[in-house]
């Protein structure tokens, strides 16, 4: 294991061991989930048709998190996730014409050009390509038709209720849709992965054809990493009829925050703003109760 794999597998880890403990039961306490509920909605008007925000493991609060709405490229976590519980990041894959036809934000792939599984699981979550989620999509399934039933098989066992997926990258569809409750539940399971970790905190990313003719460069689409203080990824999406949508994921002073954000105009004010809601009201809930304590 290298030294980049050492490391992620470590937040990794820390990711998962993360507890709310007593600061949960002292926020609880002092604030309790409805006010933590009106504040947020009070604070945040209109800024999203759905929204969540998770603290630790078990706390959620948000607006309209069980409504149905497009998810754009959220629709790639689905993706990656299969793609890990069923394939190998070593395995070679082969861009298939079907592939290389993608629209929307792609690679510019062509067909026949052979790539490792990290490398399409890569160009699929940072830059959100959708030729190379349709890669993924035709190695594990066969094709997309097929790797669509094994997507929507798995959303039924998570128990995402209000998800039904059409196709493998997100493109625009009336019956494609999700929540934001339930794109929370796939993106903490997607977060159980090491590599995930990894690349969701990655601004820029190479990969190389297998036969070293290609090297294709790519950049994040979430501008939250290197601007906000503990952000880890997760994914962005975005189509005219979804809107701009986000999974943000932060951990600080041994908090951690998960964030959904579906049709969200101004997407990055919006998380940041969230965020920041969330983490001073954990500050806040942590002096008090130490106070409490000292007195």
């Amino acid at each position: 294991m290298g030294m980049i794999d050492t490391i992620a597998a470590g937040q990794a880890a820390c990711w998962q061991e993360a507890r709310w403990g007593w600061v949960m039961l002292a926020a609880l306490l002092l604030f309790g989930a409805p006010s933590w509920a009106a504040g947020l909605a009070n604070a945040f008007p209109g800024s999203a048709r759905g929204y969540l925000v998770k603290i630790g493991n078990s706390t959620t609060w948000g607006e309209g998190t069980q409504r149905r709405l497009p998810p754009a490229s959220l629709t790639k976590m689905m993706t990656a996730l299969l793609t890990l519980e069923r394939g190998r990041l070593d395995d070679v894959v082969t861009v298939s014409q079907a592939a290389a036809r993608e629209t929307g934000s792609q690679l510019g792939l062509r067909a026949g050009q052979r790539f490792t599984v990290r490398s399409m699981l890569a160009a699929a979550m940072i830059p959100s390509a959708n030729d190379a989620c349709h890669v993924l999509a035709d190695y594990v399934g066969g094709n997309e038709a097929r790797f669509v039933r094994l997507m929507n098989a798995k959303a039924v066992a998570l128990g995402m209720r209000n998800t039904h997926f059409t196709n493998a990258c997100g493109h625009h569809h009336l019956r494609h849709y999700s929540s934001a409750a339930d794109l929370a539940i796939l993106a903490e399971r997607l977060l159980r992965f090491p590599v995930i970790v990894q690349l969701a905190q990655r601004s820029t990313y190479a990969i190389r054809t297998r036969d070293g003719a290609k090297t294709y460069t790519f950049k994040s689409t979430n501008k939250l990493l290197g601007q906000y203080p503990g952000v880890m990824g997760l994914k962005t999406g975005y189509t005219p009829q979804a809107g701009r949508c986000l999974v943000a994921t932060a951990y600080r002073n041994g908090t951690r925050i998960l964030l959904v954000l579906l049709h969200a105009p101004q997407r990055w004010e919006t998380a940041s703003a969230m965020l920041d809601h969330a983490f001073d009201r954990v500050r806040t809930a942590t002096n008090r109760s130490m106070a409490l304590g000292s007195s």
